[in-house]
C-alpha cells in the first residue's frame, strides 16, 4: 500500500492566505510565500494552492503568486482557481505548479479535463469538487461554493474519471472549518474510485486523520488548512502518530 499523504492547503484571497468555516466567515492568516516556506520545512508531502475567488470574480489566477510560492517549495505543488482553458494549464505549469486543479471551469466545460489529460497526462489533472448536502443528496457546487449545480457527486466524479482526471479532491462544505472530523459519509460515495482520493474538510486533531485512514483505507491523503496554519497540529508529529498506529506515511 502506498504511503498516506498529509497535505496543507493555502486558500488565497486578495494575495493573502485566508481561512473560513463552511466556505464563509473568511479570516486573514498570512502571506502565501511565508506559509509555503513553513510547509516546505514542516514535513508536508505536498502543498495545494487555491485562488478561491478567481472563478467567482471571472478572472484568471494570479500566476505571480504561484511563482513566488513555487520558488519556496521543493514538494509537489497543486494549483487551482479560475482554470477554464488549456492555456490556463500552460500558465500555471510554467509558473511552477506540478499539477493543475480544475473545478468550476471543468463543470462549465467538461472537455477541459480531457484536453488537460491529453496534453499533460492524467497525473497532472486534479478534479477538485466542492460538495454539500441538499435534500438528503450530495450536490456539487461551483464558484467557491456559491452556486449549486444540482449535479450529484457520484455522477460528476465518474464523468470526470472517464474524461481523464487522475486525482480527486473532495471538499466537504458541510464540515469545512468545523474541526469535528472528516466527512466520512460523503467520502464513502467514492469508495469505488480507481484514482487517488484526497479528503478535505473537517480535520481538527491528529485523531481525525487516524480515523480517516482506518475507516476508509482507500483514501490516499488528508488535506487540511487551519489546524496546520495555526499550529494546532504539527505535521511531523502527526505523521509519527499515524506511523505508531499502523498507518504507512513518509517520515
Amino acid at each position: 500500500m502506498l504511503a498516506k499523504r498529509i497535505i496543507p492547503c493555502l486558500d488565497i484571497r486578495d494575495g493573502r492566505v485566508v481561512k473560513g468555516r463552511k466556505f464563509q466567515s473568511i479570516k486573514d492568516v498570512e502571506d502565501p510565500a511565508v506559509m509555503a516556506s513553513f510547509y516546505n520545512a514542516s514535513g508536508a508531502d505536498e502543498l495545494v494552492f487555491y485562488d478561491i475567488t478567481a472563478s467567482a470574480e471571472g478572472r484568471k489566477l494570479f500566476t505571480s503568486m504561484v511563482s513566488d510560492v513555487a520558488s519556496r517549495t521543493f514538494i509537489p505543488l497543486t494549483v487551482g482557481g479560475g482554470i477554464s482553458t488549456i492555456a490556463d494549464f500552460d500558465r500555471v505549469l510554467t509558473s511552477g505548479a506540478d499539477k493543475v486543479s480544475v473545478n468550476s471551469g471543468a463543470l462549465a466545460d467538461p472537455q477541459l479535463i480531457e484536453e488537460g489529460a491529453h496534453k499533460y497526462g492524467d497525473q497532472c489533472v486534479v478534479l477538485s469538487i466542492d460538495c454539500a448536502r441538499v435534500g438528503g443528496e450530495f450536490h456539487v457546487f461551483t464558484h467557491g461554493g456559491r452556486q449549486d449545480t444540482g449535479r450529484l457527486l457520484k455522477d460528476w466524479v465518474h464523468q470526470g474519471l472517464e474524461l481523464g482526471a487522475g486525482e480527486i479532491v473532495l471538499n466537504s462544505m458541510d464540515t469545512d472549518g468545523v474541526k469535528e472530523g472528516f466527512d466520512l459519509e460523503m467520502l464513502n460515495v467514492l469508495s469505488d474510485v480507481h484514482v487517488p482520493v484526497i479528503a478535505s474538510g473537517g480535520a481538527g486533531c491528529k485523531e481525525d486523520f487516524l480515523t480517516l485512514f482506518k475507516e476508509l483505507p482507500w483514501v490516499s491523503a488528508g488535506l487540511a488548512a487551519s489546524i496546520f496554519h495555526y499550529k494546532t497540529v504539527d505535521i511531523k508529529e502527526l505523521k509519527q502518530y499515524l506511523a505508531d498506529n499502523g498507518i504507512r506515511v513518509r517520515l
